[in-house]
């Protein structure tokens, strides 16, 4: 059995959304084992399927506008989150669901879950559309805004391991996220960096990728670091959100445009899905010891089942365990 610790009472809706996508995850699989941690007086109501789910109750959660994340991990210890990710530092679970606050989730994992000791940073990595429907690994987004040559270097060895067990992607080829497709492009630390990663041997280095070609990207896995991946991930995702704004307006502006969309329902519906990050459902962390899965925090209860369903994947490919020996000896 694999078993998943979620955070019930995280995110936007809370049990609302994690509850009912509990159900949906172990509805999917049958080996797979589910403990809620949250608020056993909310979550039973709403539990009407509670074959291998496991109800572990804390009133206790950390907000998600928390403005000091290291205080409340430290002093939170009751909180959803905290117990959650405690149970896979302490071998109670495989892995870790939560929507919660991303700076919460990024000091938990460090604090709690640990890294690997051959991971010198944390990533938060995630799955990107592309026009050909196979998507794509980008990290950082997030979690570091500064990263060394050698760290954007072990999160690509994480990032084709991933890609290859996760995607079927038999040789994932890696790219570097930069102004200009030259080698001398970019700042000092993107010039050090495509030497760099031109000498992995343990990765296939494609060179510089432009923002401009991150939805029809050459490559499988995007390295960078988390301040330039998390304006290119919000500019991808806000660009996205104002096409579907436009296209919703020029239907509606005319009687011929809502006729139209009669015969184009379901070429629509296809687009949205396909420019849509709920078939995933959340971005994981890389670099730890153990498989943590970062929901949206406004997710529904069908994105919040797939984010755990994502997790199981990964415990499943035994990714953990496969990057480590990739990774050049422990450094500790």
């Amino acid at each position: 059995m694999i078993k998943i610790a979620v955070d019930a009472n995280g995110g936007d809706y809370g049990v609302n959304t994690t509850v009912s996508g509990s159900m949906l995850a172990i509805q999917k699989y049958k080996d797979l084992e589910i403990d809620l941690y949250g608020d056993e007086d909310q979550i039973k109501p709403l539990l009407t399927d509670s074959t291998r789910i496991h109800i572990h109750h804390t009133k206790d959660t950390i907000s998600m506008g928390e403005k000091d994340p290291v205080r409340a991990i430290r002093h939170q210890k009751e909180a959803s989150l905290c117990l959650a990710m405690k149970a896979c530092k302490e071998e109670q679970a495989d892995a870790c669901v939560t929507s919660g606050p991303t700076q919460c989730v990024v000091v938990g994992a460090h604090l709690l879950v640990r890294r690997l000791p051959q991971m010198e940073r944390v990533a938060l990595c995630p799955f990107v559309p592309n026009l050909d429907g196979h998507p794509r690994l980008l990290l950082d987004v997030g979690a570091n805004v500064e990263l060394k040559k050698e760290h954007l270097g072990e999160l690509a060895i994480f990032a084709s391991v991933v890609s290859k067990e996760i995607l079927g992607v038999k040789e994932p080829k890696v790219g570097l996220l930069n102004i200009g497709s030259e080698p001398g492009k970019g700042r000092e630390n993107e010039k050090e960096a495509f030497a760099y990663l031109s000498e992995v041997k343990s990765i296939h280095f494609y060179g510089n990728v432009e923002p401009t070609e991150m939805v029809n990207c050459p490559c499988d896995v995007v390295v960078t670091d988390g301040f330039t991946g998390n304006i290119c991930l919000k500019a991808i995702e806000g660009t996205a959100k104002s096409m579907g704004v436009m296209l919703s307006q020029e239907i509606k502006s005319s009687f011929g445009g809502k006729i139209g969309y009669l015969f184009m329902r379901k070429n629509l519906k296809r687009f949205k899905k396909r420019m849509s990050t709920k078939e995933v459902g959340g971005a994981m962390l890389f670099g730890l010891s153990k498989i943590v899965v970062k929901a949206h925090g406004n997710s529904d209860p069908v994105t919040y089942g797939n984010a755990i369903c994502l997790a199981y994947d990964l415990v499943k490919a035994n990714i953990i365990q496969k990057v480590v020996d990739q990774l050049p000896e422990n450094k500790e």
